[in-house]
């Protein structure tokens, strides 16, 4: 093979269709942009959220209202009360003569939380009857209150700010 051999594959380059070159061309006279309207004559532009004319949909619809707190926390809440029911009712017991452990966990098996994925606050409405030993990621001061007044304990979930040295490696001495 030479260089005077080579040649594009059949039917890759075609030549540019010449329109508005008369009728014998093929796309002569309207030049293949139909007869009247706004996109047959020269200069159309139309943007791509023009309705005709017609009130466009982004002006139809409602702007949104206030602001998305990025930094704002849902929790999944549980009234102290709702967990003195559950105690009554069986639905939380304790094993031997320990306190009754409520969790997230075992909230959502008595059926007193849906999603275990959310953090979890325990609220001050209502009575406790029994000696409670609550893990929570938030107390209210009178669910705390409560709780800790029935001879229970409220303690937070918390998650380290830093990373913690693996076992067995004591961490670094800070020489600052």
């Amino acid at each position: 093979m030479k260089p005077h051999d080579l040649h594009p594959a059949p039917g890759s380059v075609t030549k540019k269709t010449r329109v508005g070159r008369g009728i014998a061309a093929g796309k002569g006279k309207t030049a293949g942009r139909g007869t009247k309207g706004q996109r047959s004559r020269a200069g159309a532009s139309i943007p791509a959220w023009f309705e005709g004319g017609q009130t466009p949909i982004h002006v139809r619809i409602p702007k949104l209202r206030g602001f998305r707190n990025i930094n704002d926390i849902e929790y999944e809440v549980v009234n102290v009360g709702a967990i003195s029911a559950a105690v009554d009712a069986g639905r939380l017991t304790a094993e031997g003569k320990a306190p009754i452990t409520v969790n997230a966990d075992t909230l959502k098996e008595a059926g007193l939380v849906r999603r275990d994925r959310l953090p979890l606050k325990i609220l001050g409405h209502g009575e406790v009857s029994a000696k409670l030993f609550v893990l929570a990621d938030g107390f209210t001061k009178s669910a705390r209150e409560k709780i800790e007044a029935a001879g229970g304990t409220a303690q937070v979930i918390e998650i380290p700010s830093e990373p913690l040295a693996a076992l067995g490696v004591e961490p670094a001495a800070d020489n600052g």
